[in-house]
């Protein structure tokens, strides 16, 4: 069974920090790229970062570059979000996915073919 167990979230206030995991496992890894989004209440679904393991390349949301950083450790097969000088516009429900990558990440968020369950994020002004 493909699973995506996402973890780390939780409590914290404005200008901490929070790494977020994600567990990958039951479709070959190397063949996707891992991503994360957020839903927030009453807000659209945004792309916030996503990285490939077959070639190290990434992408940011501009809402978040310069203070998110995503890294990937094939060996577990687990995708890492470092939070870092986090806002309360950063609350949400942070779930990750996989999606297949050849090169570009233009139409990823489209094109996602697992997610998991989520974790939550919320930040306190």
């Amino acid at each position: 069974d493909v699973q995506l167990q996402a973890s780390g979230g939780g409590l914290v206030q404005a200008g901490g920090s929070l790494r977020l995991s994600c567990a990958a496992s039951g479709f070959t890894f190397d063949d996707y790229a891992i991503g994360w989004f957020r839903q927030a209440p009453g807000k659209e679904r945004e792309g916030v970062s996503c990285i490939s393991s077959s070639d190290g390349s990434t992408y940011y949301a501009d809402s978040v570059k310069g203070r998110f950083t995503i890294s990937s450790d094939n060996a577990k097969n687990t995708v890492y979000l470092q939070m870092n000088s986090l806002k309360p516009e950063d609350t949400a429900v942070y779930y990750c996915a996989a999606g297949p990558y050849s090169g570009s990440y233009e139409g990823y968020w489209g094109r996602l073919d697992y997610w998991g369950q989520g974790t939550l994020v919320t930040v306190s002004s």
